[in-house]
């Protein structure tokens, strides 16, 4: 099958287009969804008349989720850190909610997988610091990577 011909172009540029409408109408609907859910927790912290520490950071896997969106909705991608932020604050959330019922293995469990997250933002941070995508070095005017590869020289300045 020729990929080149022009019907096939036509074919693939339909199709993702109609994946791009599903995919914006699906934020759109976690976003509404999101802030819904987010107006009920400040009715209810409202109705109580206090406010815990659970509570916000309910408020910030909230704030994380809609700031994921709203990078998706900027930049057209998602970087992997964000869904790593809310799994740390989801953790520590129940963390904290849980902790008078928890068994130490369990609380050390999950301060191990806190842990692992963490490093995992880092490792990625700094994989994407050291050696950026090359579209990303070519917007920020450098045409090669910001480090030479190892194993490689680095071309002449």
């Amino acid at each position: 099958m020729d990929t080149r011909t022009e019907g096939f172009k036509q074919v693939r540029g339909f199709f993702t287009l109609g994946l791009s409408a599903v995919e914006y109408v699906g934020l759109l609907v976690v976003g509404f969804a999101t802030s819904y859910s987010m107006f009920q927790e400040t009715q209810t912290m409202v109705a109580a008349g206090r406010v815990g520490l659970s509570d916000l950071l309910l408020m910030f896997l909230y704030l994380e989720v809609l700031a994921m969106i709203g990078q998706y909705f900027r930049a057209g991608q998602l970087p992997v850190r964000f869904p790593l932020y809310i799994a740390m604050v989801a953790l520590a959330r129940y963390l904290i909610l849980d902790l008078k019922e928890m068994s130490e293995t369990r609380m050390l469990a999950i301060a191990m997988a806190i842990l692992l997250l963490t490093v995992a933002v880092l490792v990625i941070r700094y994989g994407h610091l050291r050696y950026p995508y090359l579209e990303e070095a070519e917007r920020a005017g450098r045409p090669e990577p910001a480090a030479p590869l190892p194993g490689t020289t680095p071309p002449p300045a």
